[in-house]
């Protein structure tokens, strides 16, 4: 996308009471989001780039293994429990490294909560990386039965976020 392009949408968004603007052309996508205080925040992302959403990473099972060795500490700093403490069930791990979120913005309620009914595609949190919020997605319904992260944690690629039954 043309640099001028981008400015000029950038001054759009600021001059108007639009709080968010997406835009898609041909393989690039920008979205210029502008917070309550005032500062904007500005992402641009090609389309070839995009995320891969967690129900593709469940066909490598060699990944287990890799998030739970880079996990273990941090699993265990969390809950005051290891790896072996999560319940049995279908675990839906992060497609990426970033940060964990378990609520669209500070103050607002979180998605999901342990007990809670998905269904698949529901969302389930949102992992920042490089300044993109990625809604990770359930990928099979039914009922919340851990949340193995604590909000703002910092997450792997391929580390256990959620045990879904």
């Amino acid at each position: 996308m043309d640099l001028r392009k981008l400015k000029k949408l950038i001054e759009l968004v600021e001059e108007s009471s639009i709080a968010e603007l997406e835009i898609t052309e041909g393989e690039e996508k920008v979205r210029i989001s502008k917070s309550g205080s005032g500062v904007q925040n500005y992402a641009f992302m090609p389309s070839a780039m995009q995320p891969v959403m967690a129900p593709a990473q469940q066909q490598l099972p060699a990944s287990a293994s890799d998030g739970d060795k880079s996990g273990d500490a941090k699993a265990g700093d969390s809950n005051g429990s290891d790896k072996s403490a999560i319940p049995d069930g279908h675990i839906v791990k992060s497609p990426m490294v970033g940060t964990f979120y378990r609520a669209p913005s500070p103050g607002a309620n979180a998605f999901v909560e342990v007990g809670q009914r998905v269904k698949e595609g529901d969302t389930l949190c949102i992992i920042e990386a490089m300044k993109l919020l990625n809604e990770i997605e359930a990928d099979k319904g039914g009922v919340v039965k851990a949340i193995l992260l604590e909000n703002g944690q910092p997450v792997e690629y391929g580390e256990p976020l959620f045990v879904i039954q």
